[in-house]
C-alpha cells in the first residue's frame, strides 16, 4: 500500500502534466456555492473521478471537478464541490485534497460553506467570516500516523484563521458595500440538521453558526502552514420559535441567493493575496 505521501506525489504530477502552472490561492465551494467558478478564465478542468486517490462528490450542489485557470490576475485551483465525512469518507480522505493543493504550490487557502445561524441576531443571506472553529465533536483528520514533512506532530491551532486575511476580507467587503458578520464555527459530522436542544448548546458553547465541513480541512491547512480564510453563507437559521423545518432544497437554495455577495469578495480578495 501506498503511504500519503506517496500517493500525493502521484496525484500532484497527474494534475502537474495536464496543467504544469502553480496556481497561488486555492479555493474550495461549498453547497450551492460553485458559481465563483464561472468568474475565472479556465485552463483547465479535471474531473474528481480522473484525479489518482481523489474521493468523488455525492452531494447535490457539489460539482465535482477541480478548476484551475487564472482569477483577477491570479493562477487559482478551484474545488467545485468538497467531501463530507458524512459521505462515508474517512476523515483522511476528506482532507485529502486540501493536501494536494498545498502539494500543487499554493499559498493561501479560501473556503466557503453554508451553515446554520445560531447567534439569534443572524438573518437568511447574511455572509459570516469565521474568526474560529469548535472542533470538539469532529473527527480529527491527524490522527494516526504523523509524517513531518506535511506538518508537526501537535499543530498549535490558536489562530486556525489567519487575521491578516480576514482584515483583508473586511475591506474587500467594505469597499463593495456587502454587510458582513463575523463569528465562531461549530463543527459537526452531520449528516441530519441539529435539533432545537443540540442549536440552544451549540449557541451556549460559543458558537454564531453550525455546519458539516471545513472544520477539517483548516485544521489540515493550519497542519501544513497553509494561511486560511473562511466565509459562511448563512442559508438556514437554528434558533427560532416557528415550526418550520429545515431540507437541503432550502439551504441551496438560499446559497444561490447570496452566492453573488460571496462571489465578488473572493473575486476582489483574490486580487489583494
Amino acid at each position: 500500500m501506498m503511504n500519503i505521501l506517496e500517493q500525493l506525489r502521484e496525484t500532484t504530477s497527474y494534475i502537474q502534466k495536464l496543467y504544469p502552472h502553480t496556481p497561488e490561492v486555492g479555493i474550495i465551494l461549498g453547497s450551492g456555492l460553485g458559481n465563483l467558478t464561472a468568474e475565472i478564465q479556465v485552463e483547465k478542468e479535471i474531473e474528481y473521478k480522473d484525479i489518482p486517490h481523489f474521493p468523488q462528490s455525492t452531494v447535490e450542489g457539489h460539482q465535482g471537478k477541480l478548476i484551475l485557470g487564472e482569477l483577477n490576475g491570479k493562477r487559482v485551483a478551484a474545488m467545485a464541490g468538497r467531501f463530507h465525512y458524512y459521505e462515508g469518507y474517512s476523515a483522511e480522505q476528506v482532507v485529502y485534497p486540501v493536501r494536494a493543493l498545498k502539494f500543487l504550490g499554493i499559498k493561501n487557502l479560501l473556503v466557503s460553506n453554508a451553515a446554520g445561524g445560531v447567534n439569534p441576531s443572524f438573518r437568511i443571506g447574511d455572509l459570516m467570516i469565521i474568526r474560529d472553529h469548535i472542533s470538539l465533536v469532529t473527527v480529527n483528520p491527524l490522527l494516526g500516523k504523523n509524517y513531518e514533512e506535511l506538518g508537526p506532530r501537535f499543530p498549535d491551532m490558536s489562530e486556525p484563521y489567519k487575521k491578516e486575511l480576514i482584515e483583508k476580507v473586511k475591506k474587500v467587503a467594505d469597499k463593495l458595500q456587502i454587510p458582513v458578520k463575523e463569528g465562531v464555527y461549530f463543527g459537526v459530522t452531520g449528516p441530519t440538521f441539529e435539533t432545537r436542544a443540540e442549536y440552544k448548546m451549540i449557541h451556549i458553547l460559543g458558537a454564531d453558526a453550525v455546519g458539516m465541513s471545513t472544520v477539517q480541512e483548516v485544521i489540515t491547512a493550519v497542519h501544513m502552514g497553509l494561511p486560511v480564510v473562511a466565509i459562511s453563507v448563512i442559508t438556514d437559521l437554528g434558533i427560532r420559535d416557528d415550526d418550520n423545518v429545515i431540507t437541503h432544497d432550502e439551504v441551496l437554495h438560499e446559497a444561490k441567493l447570496a452566492e453573488p455577495k460571496l462571489t465578488a469578495i473572493f473575486k476582489n480578495l483574490v486580487a489583494e493575496l
